[in-house]
């Protein structure tokens, strides 16, 4: 068996002129891992678009019907921050599908990886953040739902904190949420995570790495999850337009490394979901996001999964 990977086309059009959301990384990103023989076409797994009922675990029915239907009130669009149209909808839904099965390739091969996802600002009711709905968050339902899993830890090294994801399960002892993040960026006003890892503004590799290393063994340890959802975004770049820390490459790497290493050897399957990263060389960006894929499909054989 090889490392299964959960792949996204581009389903919306062009966003509009001067829109600097990178949309269509998704696709390119899958092409660069076949081009680059990171993965073969055999790995690859295409989502479903899943049941409404599905994101009405986590979502309000009145939210997710405005929104798929592009009804939602112009304040409300504005917070998300993406021009609504029927193929965004769409793509949004197939996102969190696709969420959902890398979940459950994880459960069944110890490890699986998303090339899009990370939608953590998503609350119940309401969209932020370039989040519409929060594929974390309904793929951790979704797999309770199915009585596939019963505690999950949720891994949030986005530059910015998973504040949605803090909320909707601040009250459920079943899933860990754990956020290190850049303290001085969005959001703004920060929710409490069952733990959060706020870091200054610059911090680079070895002391970001260091204090990884320093919370993720014993986190392992004491909670013993069924399931680690990983979301791994790149933004802690330096690079990056909305990070404000500065890892480099080679950083980020040896961070997928570390957490890929830590959870897969202590017997816990990882879900790896791409997350945030923005970068105006969208070459550079697929590359960095790429870097997931490249050490899972390494730890992938040497675990001999």
């Amino acid at each position: 068996m090889d490392l299964p990977v959960v792949y996204h086309r581009d389903y919306v059009t062009p966003l509009p002129l001067g829109h600097r959301f990178p949309m269509q990384k998704f696709g390119l990103l899958c092409e660069h891992l076949i081009q680059t023989g990171v993965v073969g076409r055999s790995q690859i797994h295409t989502p479903e678009l899943p049941p409404r009922a599905w994101i009405e675990l986590v979502h309000c029915p009145d939210y997710v019907r405005h929104y798929c239907e592009g009804t939602l009130d112009a304040k409300a669009q504005r917070r998300i921050g993406l021009p609504w149209s029927p193929g965004l909808a769409h793509r949004t839904q197939i996102a969190v599908g696709g969420a959902i099965l890398t979940a459950q390739l994880a459960l069944t091969q110890g490890l699986a990886c998303n090339t899009a996802g990370g939608t953590h600002h998503a609350f119940p009711d309401f969209g932020s953040g370039f989040c519409i709905f929060n594929d974390l968050a309904i793929a951790a339902r979704v797999i309770q739902h199915l009585g596939l899993a019963k505690k999950i830890l949720i891994l949030d090294l986005d530059v910015h904190q998973g504040d949605a994801t803090a909320f909707i399960f601040q009250d459920d002892p079943r899933v860990f949420t754990f956020s290190m993040h850049c303290e001085a960026n969005f959001p703004a006003r920060k929710q409490q995570s069952d733990l959060d890892i706020p870091l200054p503004i610059g911090m680079e590799d070895e002391l970001y790495l260091q204090t990884l290393a320093q919370y993720l063994p014993d986190l392992l340890s004491a909670f013993q999850p069924d399931l680690v959802l990983y979301d791994a975004g790149v933004d802690p770049h330096g690079g990056d337009r909305l990070g404000k820390l500065a890892l480099t490459d080679a950083g980020l790497w040896r961070r997928e490394m570390q957490v890929l290493t830590t959870c897969i050897s202590q017997g816990y399957p990882v879900a790896g979901i791409i997350g945030g990263g923005y970068c105006d060389d969208l070459e550079a960006l697929v590359r960095r996001h790429a870097l997931l894929h490249r050490a899972a499909a390494e730890v992938y054989r040497q675990y001999r999964l």
